[in-house]
This record gives C-alpha cells, structure tokens and sequence, in this order.
C-alpha cells in the first residue's frame, strides 16, 4: 500500500465500479447502485487494514532511525576520541621538534667549529714554520 501501482490500480478499480454503477448506458446488473454504499463500506474495510500496516510502518522507521542515530553519536564520539588523540599527538611532536636543533642551526654550528679547527691548523702550522726558521737561522749563525 502507499506505492504508485497500487495507488494507480486503486484509481482505475473505483472509477470502473462507479461507471458500472451509475444508471447511464446500456443496461445491465448494478451491484452498488448510487450514494454507492458498498464501494464506501469496501473503502472503510481497506482504510481498516492499512491503518495499523501504517502505523506498523512508522513505528519500524522509528526504530530503524533511533539506530541510526545512536551510530551516528558513536561514530561522532569516536571521531572525536581521535582528533583529540592526534591533537595531543601533534602537540607532543612540535615539543618534541622545539627541543631538537634544526639544520641550519646544526650546519652553522659546524661550520664555525670546523672554521676553529682550521684556523688551530693554520696557527700551528705557522708555528712549527717559525720554529724551523728559527732553528734555521740560529743553525747557520753557530
């Protein structure tokens, strides 16, 4: 009941019945003659059936939504749970990442170390050349 063919068939039914039972046309048995009394009693047992199918029918929706909305409040609740997860996850990280050195700061770091080392290189070196120039010249002098 409810559906367009049944709705349909309803229709072509009752304006079949009332065509066969008003007194126009070529004679012949008329089984509801009018305030057609018999097609209102037919009408009322239908309505007397679908009533509660109806009813039947609401309350099945009903249920099948309150269903649907539980799951939809745990998959919400569940999704929440996660952001809120991820959220303290990547407030951990970027403490994490706010106590590491970055790159650059590394790079500069070496490159100013490796600068000392060789400038203590350099040092030495002229050093030892001076000291050999010295033990050169005081060589030659003796």
């Amino acid at each position: 009941m409810g559906t367009a063919r049944f709705l349909a068939w309803m229709t072509i039914i009752i304006i079949f019945w009332v065509l066969w039972n008003i007194p126009a046309g070529p004679p012949r048995p008329q089984f509801d003659q009018y305030p057609f009394i018999f097609l209102t009693l037919m009408l009322s047992l239908q309505a007397s059936y679908a009533a509660p199918l109806i009813l039947l029918a609401q309350n099945r929706q009903e249920a099948r939504d309150r269903v649907a909305i539980e799951r939809d409040r745990e998959q919400a609740a569940q999704s929440r749970a996660d952001m809120d997860y991820l959220a303290r996850e990547i407030a951990g990280l970027r403490m994490s990442v706010g106590e590491l050195a970055t790159r650059d700061y590394v790079r500069s770091e070496l490159r100013n170390e490796l600068r000392s080392i060789l400038a203590d290189l350099e040092d030495e070196e002229n050093e030892r050349e001076r000291s050999q120039l010295r033990e050169g010249s005081a060589h030659d002098r003796g």
